[in-house]
């Protein structure tokens, strides 16, 4: 095992922190035949691992909570967050181990196992994470790096018998989940009036992740309230740029709490999120947000409303009220910025126009109102210019679909781009496969018996999502009506 993890320099990314930042604690084993159904041997690659370093019979013990990493002491850290709109106050890695943290070709990573038994921030959960949860997670942050979209990614999975009990008796699992860091709006929330606190997480976010924040654009050495500002509009930049992706490929979080919300503008935290099928722009994929406030149209906003938790957060470390405002304010510039550019590529155009945004909301507007597909939607206008007619097919409102069409055929003309051009720039960025809800489900329904061909398969599709691959045609298409998924619970 050393001479596995010898080169890759294990340590605490926490260490030298004050005590109240985490709580050293043990996983707590799987112990009913622990076995690994998956390894994320794309991953090892990327960072330049041997293929036999993944092979290790250390990585099962690793992954089920039994072996620590060489030298590291596992740990819970704690952090609070707004829930639904409502303070929810102290909060935490509840089933979550820090592992430690490892050297990559791209930098340093930190390893935690989810589902990996009670912490001191349980409260009354149990510390577990169930075997569809834990599939559907690899899965997600694999196909979202695939998309191009920020994520935390998983370098593996195991399962067992041990019952965990939840709607039904369910099989626990546990992944393990890589990021740069899992630091949260809520972990800047929860030290929120501790100066002393928030300074030092701060420190270590800006020094990690935005040192440029530490100089003027001058080049002098910032004062505090300025690298606390500077801090506060780069992670509103890069939040509002990851909604827009999230935005522009059907994708719904589902559970846009200030604690699932990444300082480094990740997607993390993958609970009852969905891919859309049918289009609805109200659309909720979580069971459990009855008033549909994270719903795929409100996305946007939430993340806004977030952004001014994370910025009154920051007060007590010098900047005033108005500065913080100020500090996010570049939120919508730079969301609307992206967004519109994303779209224009979608749809094959290359420079904005006044009327595109009115393009742009007829398009949704023709979308939901057929309940059309979002991902199959997007590929067919590719062909639309120049076979019409099938094109207006696949809407039930026809007459609405050729005026949109005529818009927009007229839109396309006008730029006079090569049509061989235009439909390149269309598929280059309009996935072919997508982690819709009933796949995933085809894929926990084999690894229930066992088998984790459904994993593989998938991932050879959504790591490459953009090239059509013969013989995998159905794994295009949406679900039959049997099939269909529409929002899923928060129980995992």
């Amino acid at each position: 095992m050393m001479d596995t993890f010898s080169t890759l320099s294990p340590s605490n990314p926490w260490a030298g922190f004050p005590a109240e930042f985490y709580t050293q604690v043990k996983p707590q084993p799987l112990q009913q035949h622990p076995r690994i159904l998956h390894l994320n041997q794309a991953l090892a690659a990327e960072w330049g691992w041997p293929s036999e370093r993944l092979a290790d019979p250390a990585w099962l013990d690793i992954m089920a909570g039994r072996l620590p990493l060489p030298g590291v002491d596992p740990i819970a850290t704690v952090y609070s967050g707004h829930q639904f709109g409502v303070w929810a106050g102290q909060l935490g890695d509840g089933r979550a181990h820090l592992l430690g943290e490892i050297s990559t070709p791209e930098g340093p990573v930190e390893l935690q196992l989810k589902g990996s038994g009670r912490t001191p921030y349980s409260r009354m959960g149990d510390g577990r994470a169930v075997l569809r949860s834990t599939v559907r997670e690899y899965l997600a942050s694999e196909a979202m790096h695939g998309l191009g979209i920020p994520t935390t990614r998983a370098l593996g999975m195991v399962v067992s018998d041990d019952p965990v009990y939840r709607e039904t008796v369910e099989t626990a699992a546990i992944i393990l989940r890589t990021s740069p860091s899992f630091v949260r709006f809520g972990t800047f929330e929860h030290f929120a009036r501790q100066p002393d606190h928030l300074k030092v997480l701060l420190d270590h976010v800006i020094d990690r992740f935005y040192p440029d924040c530490r100089r003027t654009a001058a080049g002098d050495a910032a004062s505090q309230p300025d690298v606390v500002l500077c801090f506060l509009e780069q992670v509103a930049r890069r939040t509002a740029r990851l909604i827009a992706q999230w935005l522009t490929v059907g994708f719904c979080h589902g559970v846009m709490n200030t604690d699932n919300m990444s300082v480094l503008g990740l997607t993390i935290d993958y609970g009852p999120y969905g891919f859309m099928d049918a289009f609805q722009a109200n659309h909720i994929c979580n069971l459990t947000d009855t008033q549909g406030r994270y719903a795929w149209h409100a996305q946007a906003s939430v993340a806004y409303w977030n952004l001014h938790r994370l910025a009154g957060s920051l007060m007590a470390l010098g900047p005033s009220s108005d500065e913080l405002k100020q500090a996010i304010t570049p939120y919508e510039a730079e969301f609307l910025d992206s967004y519109r550019q994303r779209m224009l590529a979608k749809l094959g155009l290359q420079h904005w126009q006044p009327d595109d945004d009115t393009l742009m909301d007829n398009w949704w507007r023709l979308l939901h109102e057929n309940r059309s597909d979002f991902t199959l939607s997007f590929l067919r206008l590719a062909e639309a210019p120049e076979h019409p007619d099938t094109f207006i097919s696949y809407f039930d409102d026809g007459e609405a679909a050729r005026n949109w069409l005529d818009a927009y055929r007229a839109r396309v003309d006008a730029e006079g781009q090569p049509i061989s051009q235009r439909r390149q720039q269309m598929q280059a960025v309009n996935p072919v496969y997508v982690l819709r809800n009933h796949l995933a489900q085809q894929a926990i329904d084999a690894a229930e018996q066992g088998d984790a061909s459904e994993i593989d398969t998938l991932l050879s599709l959504l790591r490459y999502p953009f090239a059509a691959r013969p013989g995998f045609e159905a794994y295009a298409q949406p679900p039959a009506p049997d099939e269909a998924v529409a929002a899923l619970s928060c129980s995992s």
